[in-house]
């Protein structure tokens, strides 16, 4: 298998021009700011479109509009757009910041899907704004067509935001250049504690300097406060072009409200004057639900949950988790029964329940945090499912020693788990030979990340369900800035014809670090 991308389609390519075009034409007047009310009183939709959680059949298109307004989507086979179908979408209105969601349905398997988005005026229909452009495939419908996706998280971290000297966010538009299926963003997608100040100073006296936003000049506590920090990447023209060319499947971690919370946690951060974490996580939650497009939070009596599966044809399933919203407190992980966890009752039965209804070759889990990776959450306590005792599971080990045994003893084949969350890439094997733990199968770990933020050295590993890390990049010094270090992105390439899985490692620039091949139809690695 080849590591060089896909080649696009000549409607794919002019399709493409005409999105950039596009984009050209709606450009936000100033990267510091929203975008400024037309003259014409037409509706902007300057924030460009994205599309989410496609499927073989369906998927969502998401615009934001600068004032109330209709949205249109229309969907073609070709980018000429002479025969059309009209999606009409929702009444976008200040109570969703002005974004709004259009579920497609009914879309043909495999095949490139060209759409247009449209804004016009409630009061007026044909007073509408320049419609703006964007193409995905579906998910095959058969297995030989093959499936290729990129992932990585952690998105304008530790200070380091956009910064026009180094064309903002580079890796963005060398992963849209790849031309992959779909991008799994692994959390993180946001700073909401993360001050962006206009310039920092670099230990070699370089200077960084940020695009910034009054929503990014403090933490995030009010929803519009959060709605900002959603809003800040897309003022990265790599971002919109990324996001009107790929699919995205998104998932939440810490950051997206604050670093390390867990549901019930009263802050003693100085910087906070809202001190309950659960009123904060609310209003980052409504805000995440209106700048994603998310399958499960996007509709009226959806149970407005992150957790889900998107199905991705008969050789792809991805299982997002969500190890945020029903965790509980971080501790020093030493507990011996610990039913909650860092999933939760719930989602633990409906992780097993939906892996063992999976008839996909491969079961990509989409972790927001890593399994055996070390990461501690100030001086006693910890923020993932590892706590550095390398015996029996304890603590929030035990809920993922009951999934592994149940992966092995159902004989679920194909699982692969993916992550982002430690800013540094690497490679770890799991293996019953080498744990405390016994009882599970072998499988695969993959770490990427960051995509726009601060590097960081590797964390060590805990034993219990023995690691092995066959390869790690990380920098030796905390808070490396995207200036001195590469930012990493993962690829999965999963071949139609014998069905091997292929993980690449890749840094920014084009070097592909590390490469694994994966065999189908087992149950260990």
């Amino acid at each position: 298998m080849s590591h060089s991308p896909r080649i696009p389609s000549p409607d794919r390519r002019s399709v493409l021009r005409g999105t950039v075009a596009a984009s050209a034409a709606l450009a936000l007047p100033a990267m510091g700011a929203a975008p400024a009310l037309a003259l014409s009183g037409r509706p902007r939709a300057a924030w460009g479109v994205q599309t989410g959680d496609v499927t073989s059949s369906s998927g969502l298109v998401w615009v934001r509009s600068d004032r109330p307004a209709r949205m249109i989507v229309e969907t073609s086979a070709t980018e000429s757009f002479r025969h059309t179908h009209r999606w009409h979408g929702p009444l976008v209105e200040a109570d969703t910041d002005f974004t709004g969601r259009t579920a497609l349905r009914g879309l043909p398997a495999g095949e490139q899907v060209h759409y247009r988005v449209t804004l016009a005026d409630p009061e007026d229909p044909r007073r509408t704004g320049e419609p703006v452009y964007g193409t995905f495939r579906t998910a095959p419908a058969k297995r030989r067509e093959g499936v290729r996706f990129l992932w990585s998280g952690d998105i304008a971290g530790q200070g380091w935001g956009i910064n026009p000297d180094i064309g903002g966010y580079r890796a963005y538009d060398e992963m849209r250049r790849l031309d992959p299926d779909f991008f799994l963003c692994s959390g993180d997608t946001i700073y909401a504690d993360g001050v962006i100040e206009p310039s920092v100073t670099l230990p070699d006296g370089r200077i960084w300097r940020n695009i910034t936003t009054e929503e990014k000049s403090k933490v995030a506590q009010t929803l519009a406060d959060f709605r900002g920090n959603f809003r800040y990447n897309l003022l990265d023209e790599n971002v919109r072009r990324f996001n009107a060319q790929v699919p995205t499947v998104v998932q939440w971690d810490d950051h997206e409200v604050r670093n390390n919370w867990y549901p019930g946690q009263i802050l003693d951060d100085p910087r906070y004057t809202e001190k309950n974490v659960d009123v904060l996580a609310e209003r980052s939650s409504r805000a995440f639900s209106e700048y994603f497009p998310v399958s499960t939070l996007a509709a009226p009596g959806r149970d407005g949950r992150v957790h889900r599966v998107v199905r991705y044809g008969p050789l792809l399933d991805v299982f997002v988790l969500d190890m945020r919203s029903y965790r509980n407190a971080n501790s020093p992980g030493r507990q011996p029964d610990d039913a909650q966890g860092i999933l939760g009752a719930e989602q633990l039965a409906w992780l097993k329940r939906e892996l063992s209804r999976s008839r996909a070759v491969w079961k990509v889990i989409a972790s927001d945090m890593p399994l055996g990776l070390v990461v501690a959450d100030g001086t006693a306590n910890f923020e993932a499912v590892a706590q550095g005792d390398p015996g029996a599971p304890l603590g929030r080990e035990l809920q993922i020693a009951e999934l592994l045994r149940y992966i092995k003893q159902r004989r679920i084949t194909g699982t692969v788990w993916l992550t982002a969350d430690v800013h540094y890439t690497s490679a770890q094997h799991y293996d019953p030979s080498r744990a405390a733990f016994k009882d599970f199968a072998p499988f695969w770990e993959f770490v990427s990340g960051p995509l726009a933020a601060g590097g960081f050295p590797a964390n060590a590993l805990d034993a219990t369900f023995g690691p092995e890390r066959v390869f790690v990049r990380a920098p030796e010094r905390a808070n490396v800035s995207p200036m001195e270090s590469p930012q990493y992105f993962g690829e999965v390439d999963i071949d139609g014809g014998s069905g091997e899985l292929t993980v690449r490692l890749r840094a920014e620039g084009g070097t592909v670090l590390f490469s694994k091949v994966l065999q189908p139809g087992r149950v260990g690695q």
